[in-house]
């Protein structure tokens, strides 16, 4: 395994070194400038086409057919919405500090713009499979650009992902979970884990909609009200804890010994990579589902985008962020989950972290649903819609094989797929940006700014 882990290392350096970030923001700052900055600039157009549609009358959709357009935003948001609004920005922080949260920002608001326009091209080049949509960048890939090989690639990483950091990866992070805070044994959590996502998944894209629609925002109201009430508690605490972000974004400390510039670096590296690590702008996961929607506008659904990234980094991973600040977790020397805990501990006692443990959980599990269908969807494109029943199975095994197993060779291996699989899609972004353009935005059932 050693021989692995050395090609996978630096594969990794490759694929997440400066070259890729700057790319993923680069691509989103390419969309902000061609699309005016629509994120500010018709916030008022894409919040009243998402947040308060439901105060109106809703389209129901055949579930036979198609998913709404929320159904397919909150599967995608059940798949970015893991581990890394509680792990990665735990993570953000201890190797990045407290200027890190301003670059996830950062990556966060381009990021908007570069899912909407992944959304965009989803719903425009997808087809019909079996009487139901099916779409992402391996269908724009080889239909827009007339690259079938760099489809099967995009397909293939995606489908290593999928096992990877869509499931193990996932799976032990809930066997873990109630491991250390109910100590329920990690093959018993394999178990009864694998069977109910079996179940899900053999019910196809209709019942895991059916359950992301319901779970997602479940899950983001009371995470969100345990915040608030530590940050209630810690009120006085948090205009310092917003200042730190601002002032060590730009900290231009040395380390010991290092150049100027050290601090501010590290910032933007671990902020930047831990906030496309939560949301998935340009990794070319989340416009799978979104194709999926009954919708025969694109652009409204890319409107459905920009709400996901919003609430994924720019709401969920902020609330997370000022817990650790303002709690001093971060000066503790913790890292990862531990941060985390410390924070909610600090404030909640032993129930905050037994809170913590059960919002991974359910978080996990929604992002092991979620994952399991672009993995499905990579495969049946792969196979023309063969072996989708040994995929199911095989992804309900692999559940166990996460709970039971130490998975630190999994993780990295995932984050290099996840890597490579958004190299073919920001390719294909940015060669085929003149189909997304602000003029059919203005003209869209969407209205204009």
């Amino acid at each position: 395994m050693k021989w692995l882990e050395q090609i996978n290392g630096a594969v990794n350096q490759l694929v997440w070194g400066p070259f890729m970030l700057v790319l993923l923001v680069g691509v989103g700052v390419f969309y902000s400038i061609k699309l005016r900055f629509f994120q500010l600039t018709g916030f008022r157009v894409w919040w009243k086409k998402t947040a308060l549609s439901f105060l109106g009358t809703k389209k129901q959709n055949d579930p036979r057919q198609t998913i709404s357009p929320f159904q397919a935003m909150a599967t995608a948001l059940a798949g970015s919405i893991g581990t890394g609004n509680i792990v990665g920005v735990a993570n953000a922080i201890a190797l990045g500090g407290a200027g890190a949260v301003f670059w996830m920002w950062v990556a966060a608001f381009f990021g908007m713009a570069t899912v909407f326009a992944e959304n965009i091209l989803g719903v425009k080049y997808r087809v019909k499979r079996q009487g139901r949509f099916v779409g992402g960048p391996m269908y724009y890939i080889e239909h827009g650009l007339q690259c079938k090989w760099l489809a099967v690639l995009f397909a293939l990483f995606c489908t290593l992902a999928a096992f990877g950091m869509g499931n193990m990866t996932q799976a032990n992070s809930v066997a873990g979970a109630l491991e250390n805070s109910f100590g329920v044994n990690r093959h018993l959590t394999g178990i009864l884990l694998a069977v109910l996502v079996g179940v899900m998944i053999c019910g196809g894209i209709g019942r895991i909609s059916r359950l992301t629609e319901k779970l997602v925002p479940f899950m983001a109201v009371v995470y969100t009200a345990a915040v608030v009430i530590v940050l209630t508690v810690k009120a006085p605490a948090v205009p310092e804890a917003l200042g730190r972000i601002f002032r060590e974004a730009f900290a231009w400390q040395s380390a010991a010994g290092g150049v100027i510039g050290y601090r501010m670096s590290q910032a933007i590296k671990y902020g930047i990579s831990r906030g496309v690590f939560s949301n998935e702008a340009g990794l070319g996961s989340s416009p799978i589902v979104h194709s999926a929607a009954g919708t025969d506008d694109p652009y409204e659904q890319g409107m459905w985008g920009f709400f996901q990234v919003f609430v994924d980094t720019i709401v969920l991973c902020t609330l997370m962020a000022l817990c650790i600040l303002t709690t001093g977790a971060d000066s503790t020397g913790l890292d990862g989950i531990a941060l985390s805990t410390f924070s909610f501990e600090a404030v909640l006692g032993h129930l905050g972290g037994g809170f913590l443990s059960v919002s991974i959980v359910l978080f996990a599990f929604a992002t092991l649903v979620s994952w399991s269908y672009y993995g499905e969807k990579s495969v049946e494109y792969l196979t023309n819609g063969r072996f989708l029943g040994v995929y199911r199975l095989l992804y309900a095994g692999m559940v166990y094989v996460g709970c039971v197993s130490s998975l630190s060779l999994v993780w990295e291996l995932s984050d290099t797929f996840n890597g490579l699989m958004a190299l073919p899609n920001l390719a294909a972004l940015i060669l085929l940006s003149g189909q997304v353009n602000r003029k059919e935005l203005r003209h869209s059932s969407c209205g204009s700014s």
